[in-house]
């Protein structure tokens, strides 16, 4: 790649000549597959459609002083390879490795971290505003997808901006799709202002007679503010509503993504003007690669790929299937039994495998957009009703829909079920995406029921047992990870009885009070123990709230130890709250409790993340050593 070699920043790409940058994006492209194709995972389609528009923007701006907003950062990779970190791509999402997303202390060109939608705008209008505070003079871009434009936050910056008049530039990145494809009125519109046959005629007619009137005197200048005109009036008559210019944008657009000679003189004519600008480009997501172009939910995300066919190059998988899989198609088959049952996703049916349901009942799926909080209050308007809601969205995406689960759902104490994808540790999708707050933010809920499935089978009977609860919200959570045994038709699974814990192994020197991804290797842990003369009680708690309190009377006093758990956070988790109970109850008994830590994880592979937070049965079994030890039971004080 003779031009990208010589690339270590975006000052060397800003030096080649203009009739050199289709190479640069071409060898751009082709680094990206090349990574991608080698890679066990990464992000794929989105990074080939934002090629020509990485190159574009560190061509026609001077960054880093000029700033650049990136939203979510699927996009991201073009970027990464033109500031300076090309050679490090290979170990992009690999521990130790770059980031899949955007993070600030990874390089000064990542103007502000990004794994969430819509983001950027905002963002951008914060550093525009400290711009104009501090007096001083650079441009602020922010580059948002169609898809995240259906986020509230997306139209919340943009009023903002529009209102205030900040100088900066939006980037609105069309290639009608999210994840799965968009949804909503927002992407009826674009796809109208795209595709209008007579007023994209009209508007190229318009900038021909701009373009052949004399550049001066006054009969050029008035051609230039008739045909200005002509445009506005095409455009109220052909665009609905003028959306972003009656948002206070200069709209400028669309114009094709890939042409990069084309984008690199529009930006470079937007940056000389001022006030808030839009433009809006259209790309296609996994462009220049044919099989992506083709399917391009599927490519979305891939690694392990033959390059020339697409053909994959790792072996698939036979094995169990993830618990996503399991719980759409329990869900589908549940919603057999239960006809009020609907469901609901956030732009995330193919993540959370509801996709599944949306082919066997599709009027009683509802895919919101990128749209967080109105997913839930959506829900809580059809429980009102006697519809049964099942939200399922992952529990780092839940986090923004917080205030509408306290004031939409539960406080009117509505029964919405919440299923929440990838709980716990995501693996290399890193910190922006791992689920370890969730335990702690739904048990902070009043009347919010609270559980984590051991497996599979406990998944299907807790989503039947959510299904049938009138008493209020409830929620169940899940890991990114393959279910650990064969899981029975649904038809063939019970409710688990409400607010019961299971007790796998008995013991009398700690009961070791376990949830969810923990169950099986604190059981694990267990053994290694016994092998020791440590006798360890092994408890299934998959209801984290409320707690059984018949069975944690069976348990204490009689063990002088507990030991809580969790895939979850540690900060007022699973262990603080049965500790906290175990203390007022049982003030004898010694706690203490095992999860994520107080500081955000990196990313990594999920095994190298679980070893690296002490949470696997090797790790668990020595902390119980220790507190064992600690805690000198009276059996131990007469072996010592």
């Amino acid at each position: 790649m003779p031009l990208l070699d010589g690339i270590n920043s975006p000052a060397d790409l800003r030096a080649l000549p203009a009739e050199a940058l289709r190479q640069v994006a071409e060898e751009v492209r082709e680094r990206i597959v090349d990574v991608v194709a080698a890679h066990k995972g990464a992000h794929f389609g989105s990074n080939l459609g934002a090629v020509e528009l990485a190159v574009a923007l560190h061509r026609a701006f001077d960054t880093p002083r000029d700033q650049l907003s990136w939203d979510v950062g699927h996009q991201a990779y073009p970027h990464k390879i033109l500031t300076g970190r090309n050679q490090q791509m290979p170990g992009i999402r690999r521990k130790g490795g770059l980031s899949g997303f955007l993070r600030r202390d990874e390089s000064e060109y990542d103007v502000f971290g990004a794994g969430h939608a819509a983001t950027s705008i905002s963002a951008a209008c914060g550093v525009a505003a400290a711009r104009d505070l501090r007096g001083d003079d650079f441009e602020v871009v922010a580059v948002i997808g169609d898809g995240s434009m259906t986020c509230g936050l997306a139209f919340e910056a943009l009023n903002n901006a529009g209102h205030t008049d900040l100088d900066l530039v939006v980037i609105l990145n069309d290639n009608q799709m999210s994840i799965s494809p968009n949804v909503g009125a927002v992407h009826k519109y674009l796809t109208n202002m795209r595709t209008s046959p007579f007023y994209n005629r009209v508007r190229e007619e318009v900038k021909r007679i701009i373009h052949a009137a004399p550049k001066l005197g006054t009969i050029g200048g008035l051609v230039e503010r008739a045909a200005v005109r002509m445009d506005d009036a095409v455009k109220g008559m052909f665009v609905p509503g003028m959306l972003f210019e009656e948002l206070g944008f200069r709209y400028v657009g669309p114009v094709d993504g890939h042409d990069i000679d084309q984008l690199v003189e529009t930006l470079a004519d937007v940056r000389q003007m001022s006030g808030p600008r839009l433009v809006h480009i259209v790309t296609t997501k996994g462009k220049g690669f044919a099989p992506a172009e083709e399917d391009q939910v599927k490519w979305h995300a891939q690694g392990g790929f033959d390059k020339l066919t697409g053909a994959p190059t790792k072996a698939a998988v036979s094995g169990l299937p993830r618990y996503q899989n399991v719980f759409g198609k329990a869900l589908t088959e549940l919603a057999d039994e239960y006809p009020d049952v609907v469901a609901i996703t956030a732009a995330m049916s193919t993540g959370t495998s509801t996709d599944v349901f949306q082919a066997a009942h599709p009027t009683r799926f509802f895919d919101v957009g990128i749209a967080e909080g109105h997913a839930v209050t959506f829900a809580g308007g059809l429980a009102t009703q006697k519809v049964k809601p099942v939200v399922a969205i992952y529990s780092t995406f839940l986090q923004r829909a917080y205030d509408s689960i306290i004031h939409d759902v539960a406080l009117q104490d509505l029964p919405v079920v919440f299923c929440l994808d990838r709980a716990g540790l995501a693996g290399d999708d890193g910190p922006t995406h791992h689920g370890g707050l969730d335990i702690a933010y739904m048990l902070a809920v009043p009347g919010m029921t609270v559980t984590a499935p051991k497996d599979g089978a406990e998944l299907v009977g807790l989503l039947r047992a959510g299904i049938e609860w009138e008493g209020g919200p409830f929620s169940l959570r899940w890991p990114r990870e393959a279910v650990p045994a064969v899981v029975p038709a649904a038809a063939q699974l019970p409710a688990v009885p409400y607010g019961s814990w299971e007790v796998l192994r008995e013991g009398r020197d700690v009961a070791i009070l376990a949830t969810g991804t923990m169950v099986l290797p604190s059981l694990e842990a267990a053994e290694r123990l016994g092998q020791e003369g440590i006798a360890a009680t092994v408890v299934n708690c998959r209801f984290i709230k409320p707690l059984d309190e018949g069975t944690l009377a069976r348990l204490f006093p009689a063990h002088a130890l507990a030991v809580s758990v969790e895939e979850g956070t540690v900060v007022n988790g699973f262990g603080s709250y049965v500790r906290a109970r175990i203390g007022d109850g049982w003030p004898s008994v010694r706690t203490c409790s095992i999860g994520l830590p107080d500081s955000f994880v990196g990313h990594g592979e999920r095994s190298e993340l679980l070893e690296e937070v002490g949470l696997t049965p090797a790790s668990i079994a020595e902390r119980v050593r220790v507190e064992m030890a600690r805690t000198a039971t009276p059996r131990l004080r007469e072996t010592a």
